[in-house]
């Protein structure tokens, strides 16, 4: 019988870590903050403008006007999605999935490429956290001084500023709700009837649960939805291989790590290039250490590859000790780019942009729905025709005023009684009833099928919609 001892893993919870600022024992506490540590180089200038680029593209979309409309507005109620000149009806939201899939795919697609650049770069999470961080910078001072103050009893200026900050984050919450719901209400409207107190309960509720959203979010959540809320975070690493550009520390080259003195070969003193300054674990805006490998936590937003790089240049060491770099990098192998994985995602991503374009080009711009009369098969009237009543529902998916042509096709002889000329507004889904009539001795069969026929437009311009329907006669 073997006495040999079984090992056995420490799962002890770690204490407060100071530098990381946070206790890894409680990660669901928004009170265990993380004092961010503002950082310049390359990569955060690029985040920035980035992040200003997205921004002005979401606040200024909503107030571009296109007629006598916003050019973007989804009006739920009236279910239509105004689009510049464009208006896509519930029937064409096949268009919207086909486009949530191309975007899922492209996702998969990049992360699979360059790893959580979404997250670092384009998510309206971080960029709302920065710009939160830039305000809290601004108004109290860097992250070691915030940190310092609030260990300390809270001052008369201190907590000046702390309300100036708070307004600051809740003057942006409440111009990032107002935005929101400004794509599903008229925003100029909303906008006025807000602050005069004249919004509909369910417009000003919207307002005020975004607002709300936006400033627990990006004030007080910050990492905690990253790491825990956000399921990118839990299965991006399905899409994630030892190919996949990411954010990672050469160990080769940076250990052992060790303080020293910038006139000191770190050769002779056995160390590597890192000098354990930490600032990679201080400027992360989720506060891991890049230096312990490969961590889901992290956002690929390269704030730690500034610091280091601004840390190695002020010691006259070889940049990108910390870079976006493959794990076979890395470990010395070389980097394969094209693989099946990637090119799997790029070849569906591709067709599905070919399958979005062939249904935008199918979007006919009107519609023709036919409703027969189910109260009674048929009737014989006055003339002793067999006559069917039917409902016309014809929709004007344009933006301007059509005049529509009506026809029938099917059976020899067949009566029209009602209007077969009608001018629809723009946007309008117009009813008309009509009748068809025929000779008995002309129907083959009890139950005939019948098209009818919608036309707009002459010549080269004319448009037509075919609709099929059934004609129903007397049993014989």
């Amino acid at each position: 019988m073997s006495h040999e001892k079984i090992k056995i893993k420490d799962v002890t919870p770690q204490q407060f870590n100071p530098k990381t600022h946070k206790g890894n024992s409680d990660r669901f506490n928004p009170s265990n903050r993380i004092y961010v540590r503002a950082v310049k180089g390359i990569y955060q200038k690029l985040r920035q403008k980035m992040g200003w680029l997205l921004m002005i593209l979401f606040m200024g979309l909503p107030w571009i006007p296109y007629g006598d409309r916003q050019a973007i507005l989804l009006d739920i109620g009236q279910q239509q999605f105004n689009f510049f000149g464009t208006t896509l009806w519930p029937q064409d939201l096949t268009l919207l999935a086909t486009l949530f899939m191309i975007a899922a795919f492209a996702l998969f697609f990049v992360t699979t490429f360059l790893g959580r650049v979404w997250c670092g770069y384009f998510c309206p999470q971080t960029v709302w956290t920065f710009i939160y961080i830039w305000f809290e910078e601004k108004l109290e001072g860097p992250a070691n001084k915030r940190r310092k103050q609030d260990s300390m009893k809270p001052t008369g200026k201190l907590l000046g500023r702390k309300v100036l900050k708070h307004a600051a984050w809740l003057a942006v919450a409440l111009a990032t709700g107002l935005t929101f719901v400004g794509y599903f209400f008229p925003v100029k409207t909303l906008v006025i009837d807000f602050f005069t107190f004249n919004a509909s309960f369910w417009a000003g509720f919207w307002v005020l649960f975004f607002t709300a959203c936006t400033y627990a979010n990006a004030g007080w959540m910050r990492s905690i939805v990253c790491i825990h809320m956000c399921p990118y975070a839990r299965f991006q690493s399905a899409m994630f291989d030892k190919d996949t550009y990411i954010v990672g520390y050469d160990t080769e080259r940076g250990e052992a790590r060790g303080p020293r003195s910038r006139k000191k070969d770190p050769k002779e003193l056995g160390l590597g290039d890192c000098i354990d300054c930490n600032l990679c674990v201080q400027v992360c805006p989720t506060g891991i250490d890049i230096r312990d490998g490969l961590q889901y936590e992290c956002i690929n937003c390269g704030a730690c590859v500034d610091a280091c790089d601004e840390t190695m240049d002020r010691m006259g060491y070889e940049k990108r000790l910390i870079s976006y770099t493959t794990e076979h990098k890395l470990e010395g192998h070389t980097t394969h780019v094209m693989r099946p994985k990637l090119i799997g995602y790029g070849a569906v991503m591709i067709a599905m942009v070919g399958l979005f374009f062939f249904l935008l080009a199918s979007v006919q711009p009107m519609g023709l729905d036919v409703i027969r009369d189910r109260n009674q098969l048929f009737r014989v009237n006055t003339e002793g025709l067999v006559e069917n009543t039917y409902t016309l529902k014809i929709l004007n998916k344009t933006q301007q005023q059509a005049v529509y042509t009506l026809s029938v096709k099917g059976i020899e002889e067949i009566e029209w009684y009602g209007q077969q000329q009608v001018t629809v507004e723009a946007g309008e889904v117009f009813t008309l009833p009509v009748s068809l009539g025929v000779d008995p001795y002309l129907l083959q069969s009890p139950i005939a099928d019948i098209t009818f026929i919608m036309e707009r437009g002459e010549g080269e311009d004319k448009i037509e919609l075919q609709t099929e329907s059934r004609f129903i006669g007397e049993l014989r």
